[in-house]
């Protein structure tokens, strides 16, 4: 398995423990506390920050999916990179 397979995989497992957790902080009560409104703020945040990375990791795959990469070799050859002529400055008296 590759390592952003992996990562998708982790991250999602993540994102359904944290809101679980926030799920079952609402539904007992417990979030009603000071203890569990701050517990429940970071279920949330937890849940919401690794939702960013998967939405990362599906938008870099269907990026790379349409487009092939280029070697860089022909991608340089292709435009090389125009300098203009240096021309010594003129001194004025």
């Amino acid at each position: 398995m590759s390592d952003r397979g992996f990562l998708f995989l982790f991250s999602c497992a993540v994102i359904l423990a944290s809101l679980g957790a926030a799920g079952w902080l609402a539904v007992t009560g417990q979030a009603a506390t000071v203890d569990g409104l701050f517990l429940l703020l970071t279920c949330v945040t937890v849940a919401f920050a690794f939702a960013l990375y998967v939405k990362f990791l599906i938008q870099r795959a269907m990026e790379s999916g349409e487009q092939p990469a280029k070697p860089a070799k022909a991608a340089a050859a292709a435009s090389p990179a125009k300098t203009p002529p240096l021309v010594p400055a003129e001194k004025t008296d």
